[in-house]
């Protein structure tokens, strides 16, 4: 993720929109579960040393003409990711290997695996082709460390389903157009994933959240929605992102956004437990709630007055930091800071540009805990 266009639109979505075949498109979450639990059925993870793993040229297998072969001399294609993961094992810069014929190719990787680094554990994911004839070559979808924390993306769908229906019915649903139902096809759809990875989003745009004096003293409604990605093959980290917004357009783009707030979880060998132990409860709470708790924050925070706001500003987090949140508010509102929400508002816009995603979250965090000083 990284919304750096304008700091009160997110694009995620629209890349997703914009580059995703069909066959990665879904209706619905039961759908998109469905292709979630295929996939897994259809893999196996397991250890072995490096130094059991050949690269070997094979024409007619797959765009790399390669596939990789085990120490009992099984073999398997090689996906696009997997290839640049099996080169950075051997040390071997990717995009070079790739303008490589294939047994030039090979060579270099083989080299890199067996000779310019010490034996070590890899952690392989294989899947077999979907509906393929018999003798069909499974194909490496994954080369790991051994402690990868794989997280499936079924057990992620599986939880938004508990929490939001199928995604067509409910509150929380597929965003429609400039904030108005339509009808979804797998042309507006944003429920996405492959072979590397998933993104959903959803949103509640049935029960906004109205706020008085929004912008130039008029009231506002905004919707809630979030994003949930994951890759079970090391491509990205799980990411759960929770924003208030104004509407999305045809192209997914998310307009108007505000009180953008995210969580990461790596893919540690501790992954799977976070996952439960964190981000779960999250969405339950998130599903569960209220619009109204939000509002009443959000008044409260246009309420509180601030005084001296570059001294309120530089204690809490540093007088650079205090004028370049007061110049973003001037900037994108027009005037100066002069309430909490305000500086809120400042905050989180600013933290979009950070490209960081570490000091991006944190500096969003800290913004959002100044709802607190009101609550």
């Amino acid at each position: 993720m990284n919304e750096l266009s304008n700091p009160s639109t997110l694009t995620a979505a629209s890349r997703e929109w914009a580059s995703r075949p069909d066959d990665e498109r879904f209706l619905n979450l039961p759908e998109l579960h469905a292709h979630c639990i295929d996939l897994r059925e259809r893999s196996a993870s397991k250890v072995v040393s490096s130094r059991d793993l050949t690269v070997q040229p094979q024409d007619g297998y797959n765009r790399t003409g390669l596939v990789v072969t085990g120490a009992n001399g099984g073999s398997a294609e090689i996906s696009n990711y997997a290839f640049g993961q099996l080169a950075s094992l051997g040390n071997t810069p990717a995009g070079f290997v790739r303008t490589l014929p294939a047994p030039l190719a090979a060579d270099c990787i083989n080299y890199g695996l067996k000779f310019r680094r010490d034996a070590e554990d890899v952690g392989i994911l294989l899947t077999r082709p979907d509906g393929a004839p018999n003798g069909s070559l499974p194909q490496l979808r994954a080369a790991t460390g051994p402690r990868y924390g794989r997280i499936w993306n079924s057990d992620i769908t599986e939880a938004l389903m508990d929490r939001f229906g199928d995604g067509r019915t409910g509150d929380w649903r597929i965003p429609g157009e400039f904030g108005k139902q339509v009808d979804i096809t797998l042309a507006n759809t944003t429920l996405y994933a492959g072979d590397r990875d998933m993104f959903v989003f959803l949103a509640d745009e049935e029960n906004r959240i109205e706020i008085p004096n929004r912008r130039d003293g008029q009231s506002g409604g905004l919707a809630r929605g979030f994003f949930v990605w994951n890759s079970e093959v090391g491509s990205k980290s799980l990411g759960l992102a929770f924003f208030l917004f104004d509407f999305v357009c045809m192209n997914r783009m998310v307009w108007g956004v505000e009180q953008f707030q995210e969580h990461r979880i790596r893919h540690s060998v501790s992954a799977p437990d976070r996952w439960l132990e964190e981000i779960a409860p999250v969405l339950v709470e998130y599903a569960n709630a209220s619009a109204e708790p939000v509002r009443d924050r959000i008044i409260a925070a246009q309420a509180a007055k601030l005084t001296r706001v570059d001294e309120f500003l530089a204690k809490r987090f540093s007088a650079r930091q205090a004028t370049t949140f007061m110049e973003v508010h001037q900037r994108e509102e027009g005037r100066p800071i002069e309430t909490m929400w305000d500086a809120v508002t400042a905050i989180t816009a600013h933290a979009k540009t950070i490209e960081h995603q570490d000091l991006r979250v944190e500096l969003e965090r800290k913004g959002g805990a100044l709802l607190d000083l009101v609550a």
